[in-house]
């Protein structure tokens, strides 16, 4: 079996207790995107099962060789370096290939960061459209235009370095007066969640050193 195991986005004590005895006493050995990062988490809660980097570098070259161990009756859990796997984060094609090969895989609930963000933005989260990251040059434009004219609320995850570029493509596309929330450093000691129109928030950020992931949130286009 594959478990597919959420981790904290921040703070430690965001792990379920299921989590942590799958981690503990289920499984042979934990695929990390870090294992260093990894490797703190399971040191804070003594938990000693053997680790294996699983990253984006070697997804695509180990996806067949750990398919082979699971076939074999080898018990493995997938973890990214926060959050669920597969949102945004390795995970896909390892789920996608045990599927194909009748491995089963369990996905246990937990920690991602746009629920929170989305959530306390206090922008409609009735309907809402998860993009994650934009493209950073080829597809970018016409991917923010279509982001722009959706009616409901979208989520994006930016990286500190790009936030103002961030903002001033959506300012421009979808107009200064557009509401629309940053939220960074969620759960932490820091955490930060500020809703404005984007021009207050390009204002706010501008003379900023920014750090930590971010999401954006952004209300959907008003139609008259």
């Amino acid at each position: 079996m594959l478990y597919i195991v959420p981790t904290p986005i921040g703070n430690l004590e965001d792990i379920t207790l299921r989590a942590l005895r799958v981690l503990r006493e289920e499984v042979s050995v934990i695929l990390a995107e870090d294992t260093r990062t990894t490797r703190h988490l399971l040191d804070h809660y003594a938990i000693r099962t053997p680790l294996r980097a699983f990253h984006a570098h070697n997804e695509h070259a180990l996806v067949d060789k750990v398919v082979t161990e699971l076939s074999a009756g080898t018990a493995m859990a997938l973890v990214s370096d926060a959050g669920t796997p597969g949102i945004s984060d390795p995970g896909f094609l390892l789920v996608r290939a045990c599927r194909q090969a009748g491995i089963r895989v369990e996905c246990l609930p937990g920690p991602t960061a746009f629920v929170p963000a989305l959530v306390a933005s206090g922008l409609p989260c009735d309907r809402f459209h998860f993009e994650g990251f934009l493209p950073h040059k080829k597809g970018r434009k016409m991917r923010l235009k279509y982001l722009a004219d959706l009616p409901h609320t979208f989520v994006l995850y930016e990286s500190p370095h790009r936030l103002l570029r961030c903002l001033t493509e959506l300012s421009e596309v979808c107009g200064q007066d557009r509401r629309a929330c940053v939220a960074r450093e969620l759960t932490k000691v820091f955490e930060e969640i500020i809703t404005a129109p984007l021009s207050e928030l390009l204002a706010a950020f501008h003379q900023r050193e920014v750090k930590g992931e971010i999401v954006v949130v952004v209300a959907g286009k008003t139609i008259d």
